[in-house]
């Protein structure tokens, strides 16, 4: 199966860039989408041979999530059933018979780190969330984690231990979900390649390369043995972050 995974900085931007044909090109099983920016009913798109599946911010203009999906999944649940971390549309899980798959936008900590608290603990509830369903069937994570969790992960790593996305509390969450059971698979089969799927529209930094590697697959240890590939597709346009690919031995179960 072959999984995409992008944040779209606002789907209606993205749709004016040519995100139908790009998503019709990639001919991906499973397509999650993050930082949509839109309200029920605000954007239509035709899709067709997919299943769609959103979860909406309350406030207008502001993160959301969805999912795209050829084969029609058991059950989907918008956000972890805690509501104080739920109003903003982060996450999206689908049950298939031999898998979970969940499209997940983690919240920025803010250019101030006002966010830092509620981001550690949407993290904690995160990884507790995922924790208990990889008692029931393998798990697989795709989205824009915001976090860039190594040195080798950002362009610019002396200048940014204080900037958020790379904190040491932020870097230290990640490590915990990881530890928890998950391979991150980028770094699996590319231990010692620098890629980076964010660049910030300032100073040129797509055009030079300074980016952070922000976005991420995981998949629960019991799924290590059918990972095939993983790509970052920085060629593709139209977001200030770029496409991800995973590829798996895996059928949906049906």
């Amino acid at each position: 199966m072959k999984f995409m995974s992008w944040n779209v900085n606002g789907l209606r931007a993205a749709l004016r860039h040519g995100f139908v044909n790009t998503f019709t090109d990639l001919d991906a099983d499973i397509f999650a989408i993050q930082d949509t920016r839109v309200e029920a009913n605000e954007v239509q798109i035709d899709l067709p041979g997919y299943y769609q599946y959103w979860n909406y911010a309350k406030r207008k203009g502001y993160a959301g999530t969805a999912v795209f999906t050829k084969e029609k999944p058991i059950t989907v649940a918008n956000g972890f059933g805690v509501p104080e971390v739920d109003g903003e549309g982060r996450s999206i899980t689908l049950e298939f018979p031999n898998f979970y798959f969940i499209d997940v936008q983690v919240p920025f900590s803010g250019e101030k780190l006002q966010r830092l608290d509620f981001r550690e603990l949407w993290a904690q509830i995160f990884r507790n969330y995922v924790t208990k369903l990889m008692q029931y069937k393998p798990v697989i994570i795709g989205g824009d984690m915001s976090v860039a969790h190594e040195k080798i992960d950002l362009a610019e790593p002396d200048d940014n231990h204080r900037h958020a996305g790379f904190t040491g509390i932020e870097r230290k969450e990640f490590s915990e979900l990881l530890n928890a059971g998950f391979i991150d698979t980028f770094r699996y089969f590319h231990p010692d390649e620098a890629k980076y799927t964010y660049w910030s529209y300032r100073e040129d930094a797509r055009a030079k390369n300074i980016g952070w590697r922000l976005d991420y697959f995981l998949v629960s240890h019991n799924l290590e043995d059918k990972m095939i590939n993983t790509k970052i597709l920085n060629n593709i346009m139209g977001s200030d972050h770029c496409p991800i690919e995973l590829d798996l031995d895996i059928k949906t179960g049906r």
